[in-house]
């Protein structure tokens, strides 16, 4: 419900702050520059786990016998969901449409087409930009109060998984699982790690610093959730507003660590559950593709298997209805998925403002040796 308004206000307000467009184009650039480079990471990666442990080994499972019933509607928005589809998708067919959707890239166009019109209007944009930052603060008032129900709403949602699909009934696709898993704490702790003492700051005290986030993310299985969270903690932390306010919005649709793993990851088991050999070639076809498909694939949960759906759609070689294999367990894999995209965005959002000369360094030691708690951050908004 708040995620469009959130992402439209901080990207116009971000964009309008600033008097200097070529700075825009500059943090833009920037930007996706560090997307794209760490969002290759992640997919190389989860395509050397799969070869190195081959968790789909031994499955041998035959398509024939799986319900392609099952994805169908999975399969179906994918097919619908083209390249070039997806293209054409990028562009809402109004501005009020954007929102009505809910699509991300879609509110990401309209977002930066309005900052830059605010941006050159001059006295009268500002007097725009401060109506827009006003606004915020409504929404951002209305997260404060939402958020103090997200506890009880997490611990529903980890109930019902639990109750819906039972310990026993992930005996046989523990494998992968723990693989996914132990393969993004090792991609946040080593690679992300990495980043980050070059940059100055621990990993680990970032990761004590949105703990609160990374609850309310595994049990929603969405990054979503915590957005405007992490909006207001990245600016506490000492990153410029107008960073902020370009960074976070558009990781959510072009910096997903997370579900770049799982989607090679992912696309190795199903050729290994189901025998497919695929030569070299293939691999390195697949991982152009997924590069592609990944993009948009926005932290709603589930989102990350709808993707994988389109991955598959294009790959003729992997049988689509071996899709099914991980019907069930996909909820276990959104969550890590999740909490994996939701670092990946907070260590970006420090980067660049620190590659840009805008990050209070001061101030991001003295707030991570002193987290705030829970709603904190939503003390000075009206609620």
């Amino acid at each position: 419900m708040m995620i469009a308004p959130v992402i439209f206000c901080t990207v116009v307000h971000g964009i309008g702050s600033m008097r200097d467009l070529k700075k825009v184009g500059r943090v833009g650039v920037k930007t996706l520059f560090y997307f794209e480079a760490v969002s290759t990471l992640a997919l190389v990666i989860g395509l050397v786990v799969g070869k190195l442990l081959q968790p789909g080994k031994g499955f041998d499972i035959d398509p024939a016998t799986l319900d392609a019933n099952a994805v169908a509607s999975y399969v179906n928005r994918a097919k619908e969901e083209g390249f070039v589809a997806h293209l054409l998708e990028i562009i809402p067919d109004t501005f009020i449409g954007a929102f009505a959707r809910g699509d991300l890239l879609q509110v990401l166009l309209v977002s930066i087409l309005t900052g830059f019109a605010i941006a050159r209007l001059g006295e009268l944009g500002e007097k725009i930009n401060n109506a827009i930052d006003a606004m915020a603060k409504v929404f951002f008032g209305v997260i404060g109060i939402i958020v103090r129900a997200a506890p009880v709403g997490a611990f529903g949602a980890m109930a019902f998984t639990v109750g819906a699909f039972g310990v026993a009934s992930l005996i046989n696709l523990v494998e992968l699982i723990a693989t996914f898993y132990l393969t993004s704490i090792l991609f946040v702790l080593v690679v992300l790690g990495t980043i980050a003492r070059f940059a100055g700051f621990s990993i680990i005290r970032f990761l004590g610093y949105i703990k609160d986030e990374l609850l309310i993310v595994l049990g929603t299985s969405s990054s979503e959730t915590v957005l405007p969270h992490m909006i207001q903690k990245m600016e506490r932390l000492g990153a410029s507003k107008s960073v902020v306010g370009l960074v976070i919005p558009t990781g959510y649709s072009f910096n997903l660590d997370g579900t770049n793993i799982y989607m090679t990851l992912s696309t190795l088991f199903l050729a290994q559950a189901t025998n497919t050999p695929l030569t070299i070639g293939q691999e390195l076809g697949i991982l152009a593709i997924a590069m592609i498909t990944s993009k948009g694939a926005s932290g709603v949960t589930g989102a990350g298997f709808v993707t994988l759906a389109a991955t598959l759609a294009i790959v003729p070689d992997i049988p689509i209805q071996s899709l099914a294999i991980l019907l069930g367990i996909d909820k276990f894999m959104s969550e890590c998925r999740a909490l994996t995209n939701l670092v990946g965005n907070g260590v970006a959002t420090i980067v660049i403002s620190r590659w840009e000369g805008e990050l209070d360094v001061e101030r991001l030691n003295k707030v991570m040796a002193h987290p705030v708690a829970l709603g904190e951050e939503f003390e000075d908004q009206p609620v």
